[in-house]
């Protein structure tokens, strides 16, 4: 079956429901979780329907500082059994499911005065401790090189600004990075519908039971009463308006969004310890477009759930402040082209912080068998889905066979050898992987940037109608590509993307 998805496809996968309302499993939510557990189902041989209220990683799942890591600040907090869960599953994504979106990366912690002899060591133990479980997980050493101290001048080769006056040397660990994590939600639905599921956007859920629900057309207003085996409610931070006794609490965290030339061409992640916080740190990741995202907070988040979280004048400044200990020339608010806010869908266990709060994620299952998935993080949502998906069936006693995704390839996945011979430019076959070609159009307008202040191409776009299941500008603008943020850039896209809608 085909992995494109479409309004052409869309609508008949609707008639086709209304004409028999009847699935095996009924998947709420179209973020990380929502098409991992769409994916792990329709692999199983099971009938499938993914019911999204907006658009694929409208939520949560887009937001996130586009890392695949092995648990190091787990390990800090002695959370070794989530820090082993995190470094199993990255060595899927970046092996076996996903090569062509996840990749080694560096990151770089600068040693200046500030941080004690001490405190170095305890950092240098802890990415010691990383490679002992990247070993432990059978994640190779020539795919993610092991740890260890470099000098001052490899510091600034990868940090080109970072303030050298005392500048002793530095860390580097290796992890994974995403190259857009909106692009591997859209990966497993496509996969998914490959594979037989409905994958169905803008289409509202309402009266859930673990025997089915009612699924609203936003675009058309039509309803269906949908029967199913099995419900899985993973809607994130919505997750309560689904299942009212749940009790959740949001953490948000925020990004600031930088040109790379404030950064002089950083080609790593630069890691600055949260002075008073043992484990915790500011990062700045190099990103596409020539950008670096600059994150991360942890703050509480409470009142109602907002559909695009704003990062708040505190966070920024904490953010700024920190990245600046390390730098020569400090950023200013100058520098800050945009901001990004997600919200973390933690279960409320009366913990003091937030940051307090276990990332473990919990599956929950309701007296009528509606089954919700909370907690968690981006790196792991393959063993969510699995657990989700297995506590389901075993609650309604449905049979299915075993979860096959640990080697199951995303649509675009190949080996690294296979990768490097795609004819196509080294940015599209980060993004498309094996589809590279197919993104391509051909004529020199077409695969020419859209605008001077982003790299996309109408080629990109029009793929994003015909295959991704981008029905609206904001579905192209903000999730298919990321160009939205930056305000700028996404402005001077508008018309490219009307163009594409056409």
């Amino acid at each position: 079956m085909s992995t494109s998805l479409n309004a052409a496809r869309r609508s008949r996968e609707l008639d086709e429901l209304a004409a028999a309302p009847r699935v095996d499993v009924l998947v709420i939510g179209g973020g990380v979780t929502g098409t991992g557990v769409a994916l792990d189902a329709a692999a199983r041989g099971l009938s499938v329907v993914l019911a999204e209220k907006h658009d694929l990683a409208f939520g949560t799942s887009r937001w996130s500082s586009k890392l695949v890591h092995g648990g190091l600040r787990y390990l800090a907090t002695g959370q070794v059994g989530i820090a082993h869960e995190s470094a199993v599953e990255r060595g899927i994504l970046i092996t076996a499911t996903a090569p062509h979106l996840v990749h080694a990366f560096p990151q770089v912690v600068p040693l200046h005065p500030s941080i004690s002899a001490s405190s170095a060591a305890l950092t240098r133990a802890g990415f010691a401790a990383g490679d002992a479980l990247r070993a432990l997980t059978r994640t190779s050493s020539r795919t993610l090189p092991r740890s260890g101290r470099i000098s001052a001048a490899e510091v600034v080769r990868y940090a080109p600004t970072v303030r050298v006056d005392g500048l002793r040397g530095g860390l580097v660990g290796w992890d994974g990075q995403l190259t857009d994590d909106a692009r591997l939600v859209v990966a497993l639905a496509r996969t998914a519908a490959g594979l037989g599921a409905r994958i169905l956007t803008r289409v509202a859920v309402s009266d859930a039971t673990g025997q089915g629900a009612t699924l609203t057309d936003t675009l058309t207003r039509r309803a269906l009463t949908l029967d199913a085996r099995v419900v899985i409610n993973a809607t994130g931070v919505w997750a309560g308006e689904i299942a009212p006794d749940l009790s959740l609490r949001p953490s948000r965290g925020t990004h600031l969004v930088v040109p790379q030339r404030a950064f002089g061409g950083l080609s790593s992640g630069l890691m600055v310890p949260v002075p008073g916080h043992f484990g915790r740190y500011v990062f700045a990741l190099p990103a596409p477009d020539d950008r670096v995202y600059v994150g991360l907070t942890d703050e509480d988040a409470p009142g109602p759930i907002p559909d695009v979280p704003l990062a708040d004048d505190a966070e920024i400044d904490f953010l700024l402040a920190t990245i600046n200990l390390a730098l020569a020339t400090p950023l200013t608010r100058d520098d800050v082209v945009g901001t990004y806010s997600g919200l973390r869908p933690l279960l409320d266990t009366a913990e003091g912080s937030t940051a307090d709060i276990s990332r473990r994620h919990q599956v929950i299952t309701a007296p009528d068998g509606l089954v919700t998935i909370v907690g968690g993080k981006l790196t792991t949502y393959r063993r969510m889905a699995q657990d989700a998906l297995d506590a389901a069936l075993a609650a309604r006693g449905v049979p299915a066979g075993p979860c096959r995704t640990r080697r199951l390839p995303l649509v675009g996945a190949a080996a690294p050898a296979e990768l490097d011979r795609v004819a196509a430019p080294p940015r599209l076959v980060r993004r498309y992987g094996t589809e590279a070609t197919d993104v391509l159009a051909g004529d020199a307008e077409l695969d020419a940037p859209i605008s001077p202040l982003t790299e996309v191409t109408a080629a990109e776009l029009r793929f994003a109608v015909a295959h991704e299941g981008a029905l609206d500008a904001a579905d192209l603008l903000d999730r298919r590509t990321r160009i939205g943020l930056d305000p700028a850039a996404r402005a001077s896209a508008a018309a490219a993307a009307a163009d594409a809608l056409r």
